[in-house]
């Protein structure tokens, strides 16, 4: 009996990561709202996604051992992020405005890295990390790019939960004008080693917890 109920709490553990994976980074596609600090806001929220993805998918796939496993995580986050960004299509937000953060190609490369390497953890947390740290700012960049007209779209529909005195009115060009992807891409090429030995450590604690 303790062996099952072990079981389902990994699982429903799993499945709490995923949601406050989600839940953490929801507004992550939303740099454009903050007119005055977009580029600012972009390279943060580039930040706590790689946190998020790498953390959750490094964590699911060193469990399974599965190749595959980070991408089917970073599907679930997508599809709940897709969900959740249905509000704002039904606040009257025009569908090219809505920004979903794209997970899944750095969740690729993650698994590519942990298949290449076959299947060791060292190498799965330094190139692993270092491929998500670096592509994850890019992919949303090009996902950011797509959006039509984004200034002339965030003056026309203010972000609903910003008061009057903070909706944006004079936008200012230049915040990290150099790169906003180079800045989130060198940062996570760095950061996201630590969050991706985290994904590890806290399979390592599970598999004790489960054994005892």
């Amino acid at each position: 009996v303790m062996v099952w109920l072990r079981r389902c709490t990994h699982y429903l553990f799993i499945v709490v990561v995923a949601v406050n994976s989600t839940l953490l980074t929801i507004n992550a596609g939303d740099y454009i709202f903050y007119t005055d600090w977009a580029w600012t806001s972009f390279t943060v929220f580039s930040i706590s996604q790689t946190l998020m993805l790498a953390v959750g998918a490094t964590y699911y796939l060193t469990f399974t051992g599965v190749p595959g496993t980070a991408t089917y995580y970073g599907l679930i986050m997508t599809v709940y992020t897709w969900v959740a960004k249905g509000a704002w299509f039904a606040l009257g937000y025009p569908y090219d405005f809505i920004v979903t953060p794209i997970w899944l190609p750095s969740a690729m490369l993650l698994d590519l890295a942990y298949w290449a390497t076959k299947r060791d953890k060292h190498s799965l947390i330094l190139f692993g990390g270092v491929l998500v740290g670096m592509s994850l700012p890019l992919f949303n960049m090009v996902n950011l790019i797509t959006v039509a007209d984004p200034l002339e779209t965030a003056f026309k529909y203010p972000r609903p939960t910003l008061p009057p005195y903070m909706t944006p009115i004079e936008p200012q060009v230049g915040k990290f004008y150099n790169s906003p992807v180079a800045l989130g891409a060198g940062a996570g090429a760095v950061l996201s080693v630590t969050f991706t030995a985290l994904g590890c450590k806290l399979n390592t604690w599970t598999y004790r917890w489960m054994a005892a």
